[in-house]
């Protein structure tokens, strides 16, 4: 998987690309992976692994958990260019994002939210953590400098999320 992640952009690599990369031949790649996919699958599951942290969060750090996994998921994901904007688009999940999901849902778990809260806590925390590496990436969010930090304070300041009725809920008569 080292020679995928290093090949360039992933939305250019091609099985023939990684073959010669590998020194084998195109056949016998494919005897390794299905295909492209099937590479890009791999990836997927190595990147997991490595911004997943090893240890549990519990009450008193998981704040700071999930920062590490963000931090973790910015640096690896933006290291293997195409990468983030692949996943800030609908796609098949592997294995390994449910092991992500679930770990981070355990994580709003130990800061005390409920199994539905925890879980639309997810939600927010996964689709916009990706979102946002997916637009820097493609360099869509403007000409300020790309502030991370600020970004993740202000997403983890805000979860889990909570019922706020005085902006949360549909006005009366809007969308009827």
């Amino acid at each position: 998987m080292e020679a995928a992640l290093a090949s360039g952009d992933l939305e250019s690599l091609s099985m023939r690309q990684l073959a010669a990369r590998l020194g084998v031949s195109h056949s016998a790649l494919y005897r390794w992976v299905q295909g492209r996919e099937g590479v890009i699958d791999l990836i997927s599951e190595t990147l997991i692994d490595r911004i997943v942290p090893a240890d549990a969060p519990t009450p008193g750090n998981w704040r700071a958990w999930l920062g590490r996994l963000a931090w973790a998921a910015h640096d690896e994901f933006l290291a293997t260019p195409g990468y983030a904007t692949r996943i800030s688009r609908p796609h098949r999940h592997t294995r390994g994002f449910f092991k992500m999901r679930d770990a981070v849902i355990a994580a709003f778990r130990a800061g005390g939210a409920d199994s539905e809260s925890a879980e639309q806590s997810w939600y927010v925390f996964g689709t916009v953590l990706v979102t946002w590496l997916g637009a820097q990436e493609q360099r869509l969010l403007g000409d300020a400098p790309l502030r991370f930090d600020l970004f993740l304070d202000s997403l983890l300041r805000g979860l889990p999320v909570r019922e706020a009725p005085e902006y949360g809920t549909r006005p009366s008569g809007f969308g009827e």
